[in-house]
C-alpha cells in the first residue's frame, strides 16, 4: 500500500501548521515571543488570570509542556504569577505590563501571516476554510473526549 501525503488531511494540516509556526516565529522573534506562546497570549489577552490547568486545557497541551512554557514566559517577563485565592495549591497567570504593550504588535504579526497564507483564496473561500477547520477541530475534540472517558 502506497501512502499519499497529498490525500491525508492530517498530514497536510500538520504541514500547514509547521509552516504557519515558522512564518509567525520569524515575525515574533523581534518581539521576544514565539508561536508556542501564542495559546497563552490569546487566552490571557482579555485580561483574564488563569491557572496552569486552565491554560493547558485552552491550549490543548499536556501539563508538563504548559509548565515549561509558563516558566519561560515568566522568565521573559511576559507573565505575572500570583497565588490563586480560591485554591492555595495553584497559581494564577496573567499578562505582564510588558506583554500587554506587545499585544498590538503580536496581533499584527499573526494577522500578516494569516493574510499571506490565505491570499490565494477568494473571500468566500477564506470563510469556508475557517468554518471547515472549526468543524474538523470540533470533530477531533469530540472524538478525543469520547476515547478519554
Amino acid at each position: 500500500m502506497k501512502l499519499d501525503a497529498s490525500q491525508s488531511a492530517g498530514y497536510l494540516t500538520n504541514w500547514a501548521a509547521r509552516l504557519f509556526a515558522r512564518a509567525i516565529d520569524r515575525r515574533l522573534k523581534p518581539l521576544g515571543v514565539s508561536s508556542g506562546q501564542l495559546p497563552v497570549l490569546f487566552a490571557l489577552s482579555s485580561g483574564a488570570a488563569l491557572s496552569q490547568r486552565q491554560l493547558a486545557l485552552a491550549a490543548a497541551t499536556e501539563q508538563p509542556t504548559m509548565a515549561a512554557t509558563l516558566t519561560r514566559m515568566e522568565r521573559d517577563r511576559l507573565l505575572v504569577k500570583r497565588p490563586n485565592p480560591r485554591d492555595g495549591r495553584s497559581m494564577l497567570y496573567s499578562l505582564s505590563p510588558e506583554a500587554l504593550e506587545k499585544t498590538a504588535d503580536i496581533r499584527a504579526a499573526v494577522d500578516a501571516v494569516n493574510r499571506e497564507a490565505l491570499m490565494g483564496l477568494k473571500e468566500y473561500e477564506r470563510a469556508s476554510y475557517l468554518a471547515i477547520m472549526a468543524k474538523v477541530i470540533g470533530a477531533l475534540e469530540a472524538s478525543l473526549e469520547e476515547t478519554s472517558d
